[in-house]
């Protein structure tokens, strides 16, 4: 997840952030509260007549809903094993009246496999791009709010401590690291877990988000209603709640979904690498590191979850591209 240039300078070379120019200021930034509120109204009309957010918020509806009714509409259980349905060769079985989507190579139905596998899969990705989501915002908006604040020292000077910058260096640091690396040696340290992969995913996702966040941040800090806001002596955490929050949801909510699609891909790069969920856990990830060996002998066990893992990707990313294109201030100051 990257914010394109639009054209404007980059107002802090040291972090490399680009930010809009300023005939892209954002459009709430630059009228009254009844404006942005007509603003949220032209929004809304957008996502009313965008027929890519509709099939998109189907679709992941419907991935959600079985994700959620999977202990009620799965036929079977995901571990449940019925073996003494294979044929002699050992092959996995083939679809039947019992088994619609057949079963595993080890007796397993996988319709009921794909449903739990649905369900892991999402609750890791809502987790970790909800974690990543708030310590993002967190960091880019302190990185960009505080920038370098002077701190007295004696004899009567005051010196620059580099916020901002030391904050984006972390940042820089957790983008840098390998993350595959970190995956395989937490795994062999403290074993595979649905809890780890989490955890590993949040560590990713929230350097990407701090970054977005603090490009935004330093472009609304520039503007007049903020000097305002200082001039009259609004508190910093006033500031900070009611002139910058506002303004920096809309653009985590976008990049959050951008951010769960991408996070089923990376949660099954981790399972294909044997970094991911514990073996014999359904998920979608899983499902297609268990049936990679036997993609010539039986492509169903890869195609059915890899479908899914689409399906998944498509539909998310059709719901945040239409979400950004209501929401972007920019794309709405056009309408």
């Amino acid at each position: 997840m990257a914010m394109g240039p639009a054209g404007g300078d980059v107002v802090d070379p040291d972090a490399a952030i680009v930010v809009e120019a300023t005939s892209r200021e954002p459009y709430q930034a630059q009228h009254s509260p009844a404006d942005a509120a007509s603003g949220r109204g032209r929004a809304s009309r957008v996502l009313l007549h965008s027929w890519a957010f509709w099939v998109g918020a189907v679709v992941a509806g419907a991935l959600v809903a079985i994700a959620v009714l999977a202990p009620v509409i799965a036929p079977h259980g995901p571990d449940e094993q019925f073996r003494e349905n294979l044929p002699a060769s050992g092959q996995a079985l083939g679809p039947t009246s019992d088994f619609p989507l057949g079963t595993d190579r080890q007796g397993r139905d996988y319709l009921s496999r794909i449903m739990y596998g649905t369900r892991t899969t999402l609750v890791i990705a809502l987790v970790a791009n909800g974690v990543a989501a708030v310590v993002g915002l967190a960091v880019g908006l302190v990185a960009g709010f505080a920038g370098s604040p002077g701190l007295a020292v004696p004899g009567g000077r005051r010196v620059g401590v580099p916020v901002g910058s030391a904050l984006m260096r972390l940042t820089d640091l957790a983008l840098a690291f390998p993350i595959i690396l970190l995956a395989l040696a937490m795994a062999a340290v403290f074993g595979r877990s649905v809890a780890l992969v989490t955890f590993i995913i949040a560590a990713v996702v929230w350097a990407t988000m701090a970054r977005i966040v603090y490009g935004r941040t330093v472009s609304i800090k520039e503007r007049e209603f903020i000097e305002a806001a200082q001039a009259v002596g609004s508190s910093t955490g006033s500031i900070m709640r009611r002139h910058f929050v506002p303004h920096l949801v809309p653009l985590v909510v976008v990049y959050t979904g951008l951010g769960i699609a991408a996070t089923v891909l990376f949660e099954a790069t981790l399972s294909y690498v044997g970094a991911g969920v514990p073996r014999g856990t359904a998920s979608l990830g899983g499902l297609l590191y268990e049936g990679a060996g036997f993609w010539q002998t039986d492509p169903r066990l890869v195609l059915l979850p890899g479908i899914v893992v689409l399906t998944f990707v498509l539909a998310f990313n059709l719901v945040s591209d239409a979400l950004r294109d209501a929401l972007d201030p920019y794309h709405v100051g056009r309408q």
